[in-house]
Formats: C-alpha cells, structure tokens, sequence
C-alpha cells in the first residue's frame, strides 16, 4: 500500500524558516592565552567562554570551554552584537566586546587571578561603560601575579607536607604495632605519638593511632602495677603506683581525643564511613577497659573521672547490649568510691538501683559508700541506710562475691561500734 503525504503551506514556511536560521548561524573562533610569571604567554584548557548579546539588553548564546590548546569555538547568529565572559580556575575573569558571527582569531588574553567569573550585569555594564574589567596596570598585573604564586605555593606546600605525613604515619604505625607485640608498651606509644603528630586533626589516621595508644598505655600501666605493688620498698611503690595513675589518665585521654578527632571531621575528610564507625566503636571500647582496670588496680587519677563523664553517656547512648550498659555506669560509680567522692558515688549507684534495685555490684558499692560517709559525718541515718544495703547484698550475693566477707565484717562493726542492726532481708526462694 503506498502512502499519500499532503503538506500544508504553513509546515513549508515553517521548515525554510529552520533551515535558513541554521544557515545565518556562524562560527566565532578564537584561543584563551595566560600570562605568565616570565611574561610568556601558555594555552588555558578548560576556561569558560560565555556569551551575551549586546545589541539588546537580554539574551545569551550556550556557554562553551577551551581545549587543551586553548582553542574555542562558538556558534552566534549572524547580524548580532556579542560580548564574551572568560573565567576558569587560577585565572582573573577576562572580557571581550564587539563579537559577531563569523570572526576568527578572537584572541583573550588573561592573567593569574582567583578564578572568579563575571556577572551577566558585570559584562554588561563594562560594554556600557567601554571599559574591559581586567588589570589596568602594572601594579594590578602585579598583585594578581603574585596572588596566583602565592596560591600554586599554598597547594604545592599542603601537597608535600601530605606526601611526608603520610610516609611518617605509615612508618610509625608499623613501628608502634611490632613495639607493641613485643611489649615493649614505651616505645610502642613514642612511636604512636609521632604518627599523631604528623597530623593530629585527620580522621583516617589520628584515631587508629589515638586509639592503639590509648592500648598501649593501659597496658603499660598493668605491667608498671604489677611490679609496683610487689616492691618492699615504700617509697619506689607510691613513685611506681603514681606512673601507674598517669598511665591510665593518659590512656582516657587518648581515648577521649580519638572520639573528638572523628566527631570534628566533615563529611569531605571522611573517605570510610565503615572505618570510622569502627574506629569510634574501638574509642569506646577501649575506654571502657581503661576505665574497668583503672577501679580493678584503684589507681583512678581525678583526670580518668573527668574523661569518664564525657565518654560513658555516649557510650551508654549506642550501646544496645543491657549489661554492657549497665557495667559502664557501674564503672563511673565505682571510681568515685575509689577515689573517696562518697557522695558522687552514692548518686551514681543509686541511679542503677532505681533500674536494677538487685544489683549486687550497685548494692555493696552504695552501702559501703553510705558508711563511709556515715562515719565522716556521724549520721545515723546514712549508716542505717549503708547497713540494710550490706545486708540486703550479703543476704543475695553467692558465696566468693567480690564484697561478701567485707560486708559481713563491716555489718558486725555496725552493731558493736554504732549499736546499729541492719533490717534482715529475706533470701528470695528458689524453685
């Protein structure tokens, strides 16, 4: 079957008024040239090269970009008046007026500069004004010279000083992780504090090492405890226990920094989401265990509170594990008993014990606390108090809990000392 196409005379008009203003469109060439420092002049690749009709106040042509030569070519109508914007990265924005259809060899000359572009109001306000909105002097030519240096400078410097951290993390890190293995926990932590130095703020880096130091540390102090509380002599004992507190202090801290380390980065200084994640789960972690041995060994430095405050909310805020989290509020109680804050010690157990009121741990410590301060202050009431908790733990505790045989001595003391009876707590019945 053949098919009959009947055109109208409107289509008609319409197809010779395409092909004539594609017939009126006509190239505009030109190149794009940089001064530069020595006066030579070199092709920009990549410049923008935009266009404004000027014979009117409105309209533009489709932008275009420079090749590697420095070459561009622009497709204008012809019979209308244009001027060019040029912009790119290390260039001053440049101008050229006066462009129809069909010229060649529109050659722009164009000086180091920050890379800014002109306005479409900018442009064209200078063709008004016949002005070309570039240096109009030696002195300008200058200045904008010498800012173009003084950034390719910038970069070059923050590129090297990159190149070398890089080279003295990886090196330190190696160093520090054989150190470590070895046990030698000194060097292993001189050698992680060089790779922090190197660059202190960086997220990729600075945590892995914060963090292996914060290990390496509290290690240390283990191995420094261990030998301290053997030593007869008084005096290297209290020296020796005295390292084994900075240790543990030092370890929070670094601990407390890798986590400030990572909460600072911006999302464009986070190439690993995943290993930053873990980083920071590692932070708490470890943390966690710093803290634990700092109440074991009771040499809790005030310095260790002060990283706890901060780092067991957060801690307690992600952990989803129940006893993890309660063990990590535990721990805060504990090292104010240690360290004598009765009071704070109070406060924090009795926080657990409104959750968890069969705590054995929360019930020894806030007892013992009680009486602590029961016996500083004279108050019957708190050592009351102190009693029926020792009690109500020694009644539930299993035989061999860490406070069991402390508390029935104390609870003995109580009677004879203070003529103070505990309330007896029945044992819950078992099945």
């Amino acid at each position: 079957m053949v098919r009959k196409f009947i055109f109208g005379a409107g289509f008609l008009a319409a197809t010779l008024m395409l092909f004539n203003s594609m017939a009126m469109a006509q190239a505009v060439r030109g190149t794009v040239m940089l001064v530069q420092a020595d006066g030579k002049k070199a092709p920009v690749a990549d410049a923008v090269v935009e266009s404004y009709r000027t014979d009117i106040d409105s309209g533009m042509a489709p932008p275009t970009k420079t090749n590697k030569k420095g070459e561009f070519v622009l497709a204008l109508p012809a019979g209308r008046k244009y001027t060019l914007t040029i912009s790119g990265p290390g260039i001053a924005p440049a101008i050229a007026r006066n462009i129809i259809a069909g010229m060649d060899n529109v050659d722009v000359t164009v000086y180091p500069g920050d890379g800014r572009k002109f306005t479409e109001a900018e442009a064209r306000s200078s063709v008004k004004q016949g002005e070309d909105l570039k240096p109009k002097n030696e002195e300008e030519l200058k200045k904008a010279q010498a800012e173009y240096e003084a950034k390719v400078k910038e970069v070059s410097e923050k590129n090297e000083k990159a190149k070398k951290a890089n080279e003295i993390i990886n090196l330190a890190l190696k160093e520090g992780n054989d150190a470590y293995n070895a046990k030698n926990y000194q060097l292993a932590i001189t050698k992680y504090s060089e790779g922090i130095a190197a660059d202190p703020d960086y997220v990729g880096s600075a945590p892995i090492m914060l963090n292996n130091r914060g290990t390496a540390l509290s290690a240390l102090a283990v191995d420094e405890y261990n030998k301290s509380v053997k030593n007869p002599d008084v005096n290297e004992k209290v020296a020796g226990l005295g390292r084994v507190k900075k240790d543990f202090a030092d370890s929070a801290a670094s601990y407390k920094q890798s986590l400030t380390v990572i909460k600072n980065a911006s999302a464009a200084d986070i190439a690993d989401p995943k290993a930053v994640e873990t980083n920071k789960i590692g932070a708490y972690h470890g943390a966690m265990e710093t803290f634990r041995l700092a109440v074991k060994t009771e040499q809790v430095d005030p310095a260790v509170i002060e990283a706890a405050k901060v780092i067991i909310p957060e801690y307690v805020s992600i952990e989803t594990d129940a006893a993890k989290k309660s063990q990590a509020s535990l721990s805060l109680a504990d090292m104010y008993r240690v360290t004598g804050d009765s009071a704070s010690a109070i406060a924090e157990y009795k926080k657990i014990l409104a959750t968890k009121p069969d705590d054995l741990d929360a019930m020894a410590g806030a007892g013992l606390s009680l009486i602590n301060v029961g016996y500083e202050k004279d108050d019957k009431a708190q050592l009351q108090e102190g009693a029926d908790l020792l009690q109500k733990y020694a009644t539930l505790a299993p035989e061999g809990h860490k406070f069991k045989q402390d508390a029935a001595a104390l609870i003995e003391t109580l009677k004879t000392e203070k003529n103070i009876a505990p309330q007896k707590t029945p044992k819950k019945k078992t099945n």
